[in-house]
């Protein structure tokens, strides 16, 4: 929230948060790029243990979206559809716990409730449907989630806007820079529950199979360098749309190798995503986009 920010990201070279005014700027900038696509964060002024901004209309992401679609209409926006940054326990979804009205005593205090969580993706994704997103981006890894989604959406007459479902996400540790970016890393524990063990390659294709039968648009894979063979195995599979995500830490170290002279971050930053192209990627959310249009462009 508030006009005129742009506020370095210190472990993630040349990227920023950004208030809703700066945001349409560079929003307008990448489309004269010939970038086709957004995909939003937000960071709420308030957190609170159910992650309310979320699902209010005149919370930040939102907000941006109905700035962003009345400045640039032809911009396509993803509104990633998670919790975890406006929640104050940093997970992404509800949680266990004794002074909340789904606590249950037979699970694990810190456990993720699941279900309680599909209701408030629901009511989360028709709000931003709503405000004009394009796409709605699940990314918690909550069972059922596509599903939810969906029926939420049809429900309100918006089964026009598409689901793309981070379907294959691990819980990786390549994400360590865009918890500065969102401020969300977990208060305790992590998100092994309900996020993927980078070991495991039959998970993630059921995970995928099932989101699928429910109803996902597009596929995604994060991270995406690490997981090139989990990608070419799902685009093999299944003849939908599918992203890869090109996470904060794959960035920040090209980025980091590049300061000291030991690699030409153009060249490689190029090579990276032409890897991920390679293995199957119909789309790539990089924070090399407006980089990489512009060196194409030259």
């Amino acid at each position: 929230s508030g006009e005129g920010i742009k506020r370095p990201i210190a472990s993630m070279p040349g990227q920023f948060q950004w208030s809703i005014d700066t945001a349409i700027d560079e929003v307008k900038a990448v489309a004269e790029l010939g970038v086709p696509a957004v995909i939003l964060f937000g960071i709420p002024d308030e957190k609170d243990a159910c992650g309310t901004d979320n699902y209010s209309p005149n919370g930040i992401v939102p907000s941006a979206i109905r700035a962003i679609k009345e400045a640039v209409p032809d911009m396509i926006v993803i509104s990633d559809m998670c919790f975890c940054e406006y929640t104050d326990h940093g997970h992404c979804g509800i949680i266990n716990m004794p002074d909340h009205e789904h606590y249950t005593p037979k699970l694990p205090q810190g456990y993720l409730l699941n279900d309680p969580t599909l209701d408030l993706l629901g009511q989360a994704s028709v709000v931003h449907a709503q405000a004009g997103a394009d796409i709605i981006a699940p990314s918690g890894m909550i069972d059922g989630m596509v599903g939810a989604i969906r029926a939420a959406l049809d429900g309100e007459g918006f089964d026009h806007i598409s689901i793309m479902s981070y379907a294959a996400k691990y819980a990786s540790g390549f994400y360590g820079p865009f918890r500065d970016a969102a401020e969300s890393p977990p208060q305790f524990g992590d998100r092994s529950q309900y996020q993927m063990d980078p070991a495991n390659k039959r998970e993630a294709m059921k995970e995928v199979a099932l989101d699928v039968a429910e109803g996902a648009d597009m596929l995604m894979v994060k991270p995406a360098l690490p997981y090139l063979d989990i990608l070419a195995a799902i685009r093999a599979q299944y003849n939908l749309p599918t992203a890869a995500y090109q996470v904060s830490g794959e960035f920040s170290m090209m980025h980091a190798a590049a300061e000291r002279g030991w690699i030409d971050l153009p060249r490689v930053a190029m090579e990276s995503l032409t890897s991920i192209k390679r293995a199957g990627a119909d789309m790539i959310l990089t924070y090399f986009a407006k980089d990489a249009a512009t060196w194409l462009n030259d």
